[in-house]
C-alpha cells in the first residue's frame, strides 16, 4: 500500500516543531497513523474502527491503566 503524502498534526500536538505528535493521513478508503518520531511505522484502519476506537477513549469505557 502506498504511503500517504498529506499528514496532519494532531491538534493537541501544539504548533511547536518537533516529535512529540500524532499524524493522520487518508488516503484509499484507508486512515494511516503515525508518531512524528517513527514516521517509518504507521497504523492503518478504516474509518468505523477507528471512530469506536475514539467513542470508547472519550467517554472513559476503555478504562484506566
Amino acid at each position: 500500500m502506498p504511503t500517504p503524502k498529506n499528514w496532519q498534526k494532531s491538534s493537541f500536538s501544539g504548533g511547536a516543531d518537533g516529535n512529540n505528535c500524532v499524524e493522520l493521513s487518508a488516503a484509499q478508503h484507508a486512515i494511516h497513523l503515525r508518531e512524528s518520531d517513527t514516521p517509518s511505522t504507521e497504523l492503518i484502519t478504516i474509518p468505523t474502527p477507528l471512530a469506536h476506537l475514539l467513542r470508547g477513549i472519550r467517554s472513559g469505557a476503555l478504562g484506566s491503566a
